[in-house]
């Protein structure tokens, strides 16, 4: 079973719901999920954030934390997901920002970067990956399936605390 599959299984089990809040990865980790048949018993809908102001305007992110950390970082990629989460009134929401390349990377964030929160349950988890300058695509390919991985590990451990 790939990734995507379990993950669509393990939260019909839950009875939960998923949204996504993407900005590099422009929709590639909701597409994903959609290529699975029963996507629709787990997913209302899902953001493209791509824009600062699309983040503070449709997901609700506070501004000054994007001034503060910058919005390649993890407390954004956090707020990112528990907004989306609460948005699409679901019990997870996923939040990616990065930078893909092949410009705007820099000492401090370097082209490769990108930030995820998972929030779960009520529960918030935020991660940052270094991918490399390995091309755009390649970039956004890698972080959306980070968020598959960490998905069906996030979701499989919260099961296993059920028992």
């Amino acid at each position: 079973m790939n990734l995507e599959n379990k993950v669509v299984e393990l939260l019909k089990n839950k009875k939960w719901h998923i949204a996504f809040a993407e900005s590099c990865t422009g929709g590639m980790a909701c597409a994903r999920l959609v290529n699975v048949p029963d996507a629709s018993a787990v997913l209302n809908e899902s953001f493209v954030t791509y824009a600062n102001e699309s983040k503070v305007r449709v997901l609700g992110v506070k501004r000054s934390l994007i001034e503060t950390h910058g919005v390649v970082s993890e407390p954004v990629a956090g707020a990112m997901a528990s907004s989306v989460s609460k948005t699409a009134d679901c019990e997870v929401g996923v939040g990616i920002s990065g930078i893909a390349g092949p410009s705007g990377g820099s000492e401090a964030k370097p082209v490769g970067m990108v930030c995820f929160g998972f929030f779960i349950d009520g529960e918030l988890r935020t991660f940052t990956k270094h991918f490399g300058d390995i091309g755009r695509n390649s970039v956004r390919e890698s972080a959306t399936e980070f968020v598959y991985e960490t998905l069906c590990e996030l979701l499989s451990d919260d099961l296993g605390d059920e028992s």
